[in-house]
């Protein structure tokens, strides 16, 4: 996941700019305008096996998104449903993304969906977009962090694949079209 993050990370980190307090039009607004851009963005991108896009046309801030595993890896052929919420200073800060399908995986808990990636978290820079997060979780399907799970049992069996194919589809439940 180091090669991933490094090749998308930026030369150099801005400050965070402070969050927007309540709902100024001009905060709102340029949060409003680049959500719009990224989704124009990653409609128009040919991405395989990502996407993502808000829930209804009255909120830009809560997003629903799918992921498919990567081909050539125990994932490959599922596909899991997630929740995408903006803050209002996005993108100063990260979005709040979690699993709604359940997935069996060493940074996912199984039971709340939450995620534990680096540039969800302490790595986050305003430059990163919906479509470079999609792209880095798609990516921690097959390179998963063991060094720091969020599900230890997960990582235990990462190195027995047989196994740790059985427990993901355990887990597993296909979503609706």
């Amino acid at each position: 996941m180091d090669q991933i993050t490094t090749s998308i990370a930026p030369a150099t980190r801005a400050a965070p700019k402070p969050a927007t307090t309540g709902s100024t039009g001009e905060g709102t607004s340029s949060v409003t305008k680049r959500l719009s851009n990224e989704l124009m963005t990653l409609m128009m991108s040919a991405s395989p096996g990502i996407s993502a896009f808000p829930r209804s046309d009255s909120n830009l801030f809560d997003w629903v998104g799918t992921i498919e595993g990567p081909a050539g890896t125990i994932y490959s052929g599922l596909k899991w449903k997630i929740s995408i919420h903006f803050p209002p200073n996005y993108p100063y800060a990260p979005p709040v993304i979690k699993y709604d399908t359940p997935c069996y995986h060493p940074n996912v808990d199984i039971n709340s969906g939450a995620i534990c990636l680096d540039i969800l978290q302490d790595k986050w820079s305003a430059v990163y977009s919906v479509q470079t997060i999609l792209l880095s979780l798609q990516s921690l399907l097959g390179e998963p962090n063991n060094a720091s799970p969020l599900n230890p049992d997960a990582a235990n069996l990462w190195a027995k694949p047989d196994e740790f194919k059985t427990q993901i589809m355990k887990f597993y439940r296909p979503i609706a079209e």
